[in-house]
């Protein structure tokens, strides 16, 4: 394939900041993305997203249409904040409440992908009650969805929860619905261990994009770092990564994860990393 003919696209938080959409959308086409994902995190500023107005929400369409650059997935870690399977019941309700509140805003937007966190809690114990209450809640956003037509992802965590893909077809059993798919973050997955050859071939009828990242391994006397690793300096074998897509004809979209908004240059550092990022796609033979 030819660098024009896959979906590569960059994650909100390593554009500058302090821009408004359509800067952020010219931003990625300059740089050669056709894609951003949008990040509403657990911060008061991005969880306020979903109470855009209609004309909050028409300048954001119009940038698309206008730039032809696409939001093609919303990564919603507000359940890190407001988490599913809190014990607590007002905090569940919380959680149901965003969710719904981002279907309608995806929707909207011409979204096709929420992309959700993989864990039960962040914050609290988890047990096998926050298991259940997860399970329990996430029955009923999965139907949310399907009713909005709309395709949830899991993501593979820096959490025990869901730190393979094999954790997600398990619990994906409880329930049975093709609008709920995995997001595989190679970084995540390099950084537990995980057999990636395995991992990617046994999910990939389930598997709708991909984060690269890298990270640095858990070990027993230490918890591994996934975040903002350097490309390069860290687990992922990249190459041999981008030589299992090529054999397995993997066409689904590929997002760069990067967390540079606040850098002192953030769109040298994207450019560094998507050069370093297609050169290793060259050495595997993903890219001709």
């Amino acid at each position: 394939m030819r660098l024009e003919d896959i979906s590569l696209g960059i994650y909100e938080k390593a554009l500058p900041k302090n821009i408004s959409w359509r800067e952020r959308l010219e931003y990625a086409k300059k740089l050669g993305f056709n894609f951003v994902e949008m990040s509403i995190d657990e911060t008061d500023e991005r969880l306020s997203r979903v109470e855009w107005n209609k004309e909050e929400r028409k300048e954001v369409i119009n940038a698309i249409l206008d730039t032809g650059v696409r939001i093609n997935s919303i990564c919603f870690s507000g359940h890190r904040r407001y988490p599913l399977g809190s014990e607590n019941p007002e905090t569940r309700n919380k959680a149901l409440e965003l969710m719904k509140k981002v279907i309608d805003l995806a929707l909207d937007l011409g979204v096709r992908n929420i992309q959700l966190a993989g864990y039960d809690v962040y914050y609290e114990e988890s047990n096998e009650k926050t298991r259940e209450l997860y399970i329990e809640a996430m029955k009923k956003v999965v139907k949310w969805a399907e009713k909005a037509n709309m395709l949830l992802s899991i993501e593979i965590m820096d959490h025990p929860f869901m730190n393979s893909i094999t954790k997600f077809l398990e619990i994906s059993k409880e329930f049975s619905s093709p609008f709920l798919a995995v997001y595989p973050d190679i970084g995540n997955l390099s950084a537990w261990g995980n057999d990636i050859e395995n991992e990617i071939k046994k999910g990939l009828d389930k598997i709708v994009a991909i984060h690269l990242k890298d990270t640095l391994r858990v070990t027993e006397t230490f918890a591994g770092k996934f975040k903002e690793v350097e490309f390069g300096a860290g687990c992922v074998d990249f190459v041999n990564f981008f030589k299992l897509l090529k054999e397995v004809n993997y066409t689904a979209p590929l997002m760069i994860e990067m967390w540079t908004e606040k850098a002192e240059n953030p769109l040298k550092e994207i450019e560094k990393a998507k050069e370093w990022i297609v050169e290793n796609m060259k050495k595997g033979g993903y890219l001709c």
